[in-house]
């Protein structure tokens, strides 16, 4: 909890500090890869640094928790502090790294405000950053423990390709399993694992894909969709998996994490709503509630560019018609011969009858969850029940709601 004095302070001063935060956290990333560029080659995620939306994604955390601490005092922002640490724990994020950080975010704060920043302030936000800090630190710790016998930091080992589907023509699908023969980790429907590879120039880079499915204890399934850049950062890992990864590869992966899992119980009425490669956690909860013989009713929404641009449709189709209560809806921008003429396009839901006390899980870029999350709460869904993943930076904090 914010101590009083501090309180008054921040809530006098947030706005000062929270318009200038993308003056801020740009400045503050400079200056850490400036002084530690093996930060930026090794660590973050080039593609998001070069196309800015990782500033965009600090800038709304630290805004979204100091409005919470001075908002809601007695409530702590736990869903947000779960999803950053369960991202900086599949990272292997250490807590000396939160000092470093501190310096130069607080370098920066004071560098764009100039003598607005008085001993004061700089004290009322330092007591800030190390509540979410120290509350970040206390999350991955417990997340390091209960991976810990699943190799080094977030649980990394190494994992060999034991084959390789080509879904579409731009998403290919891994079968990968620990190359020590060790049994792989258990994971929840939803969660992911960090895979991190060497590229052409030396650099260990990191991406996240989630989990698609198990094969017996052992073997493991991902997606990667391969993302068009040129030389640009941003695709560079997907590319990279596409050209050089095949059967007998081998990769270093971390253990799963994510705090978006399938938690629901058999007579939960279920609407699982994805996006492009957003389809590739929805296959596994789909899977889960076909194992465990889910009874009450599961709508599947999905939207993509073309069939043939649809990754896994047969499984997510199969898996739908599974279920005593099943069914799915998909839009595509260009439908074939035969496709429903009022599933073209954007997914407009006013046709799809939701049942009441569904629990809704979306993931696919934040234009359609912001459209899907509108309309579902238009037809009476709990804005509780209603749960997103996002690939990449998490941006919905820097706009409108949650």
């Amino acid at each position: 909890m914010l101590s009083e004095q501090s309180a008054a302070t921040v809530r006098a001063t947030l706005p000062a500090v929270g318009g200038a935060l993308g003056e801020i956290s740009e400045r503050f990333y400079a200056g850490l890869f400036s002084a530690h560029p093996e930060l930026l080659r090794d660590l973050f995620n080039r593609g998001n640094q070069s196309s800015g939306t990782q500033r965009q994604a600090l800038a709304g955390a630290f805004a979204a928790f100091a409005s919470q601490l001075v908002e809601r005092p007695d409530v702590r922002p736990d869903a947000m502090l779960s999803r950053i640490a369960h991202k900086h724990a599949s990272l292997g994020i250490a807590p000396e790294q939160y000092p470093v950080v501190h310096e130069y975010l607080f370098a920066a704060i004071a560098d764009v405000l100039g003598e607005a920043v008085t001993p004061r302030v700089a004290d009322a936000w330092t007591e800030v950053y190390w509540l979410m800090a120290n509350a970040l630190i206390a999350v991955e710790k417990r997340l390091y423990a209960a991976s810990e016998a699943d190799g080094g930091p977030g649980g990394r080992r190494i994992w060999e390709v034991v084959d390789r589907v080509e879904e579409t023509a731009d998403v290919a699908t891994f079968l990968i399993r620990p190359a020590d023969g060790a049994p792989a980790p258990a994971f929840r429907p939803g969660q992911y694992v960090s895979v991190r590879v060497e590229l052409p120039d030396g650099a260990l880079q990191t991406r996240q894909y989630s989990l698609i499915g198990a094969v017996g204890s052992s073997v493991r399934r991902i997606g990667v969709k391969r993302v068009h850049g040129g030389g640009a950062p941003d695709g560079e890992v997907s590319r990279h998996l596409h050209a050089r990864v095949h059967v007998g590869s081998r990769l270093e992966v971390s253990a799963p994490y994510g705090d978006l899992v399938l938690d629901v119980g058999p007579r939960t009425p279920v609407l699982l709503a994805s996006a492009g490669i957003g389809v590739t956690p929805m296959i596994a909860m789909l899977e889960q509630l076909v194992a465990s013989g889910h009874r009450a009713p599961v709508t599947v929404v999905h939207a993509d560019r073309s069939p043939a641009e649809h990754a896994l449709r047969e499984e997510h189709e199969g898996y739908a018609a599974k279920l005593d209560d099943g069914v799915a809806h998909f839009w595509y921008e260009r439908a074939g011969v035969g496709h429903p003429v009022d599933r073209v396009g954007l997914v407009d839901l006013s046709g799809v009858g939701v049942v009441a006390g569904t629990r809704a899980y979306l993931c696919g870029p934040l234009p359609f969850m912001r459209a899907v999350r509108g309309q579902l709460l238009e037809k009476g869904v709990s804005p509780a029940d209603i749960h997103y993943e996002v690939f990449g930076p998490d941006l919905w904090l820097a706009g409108a709601g949650a």
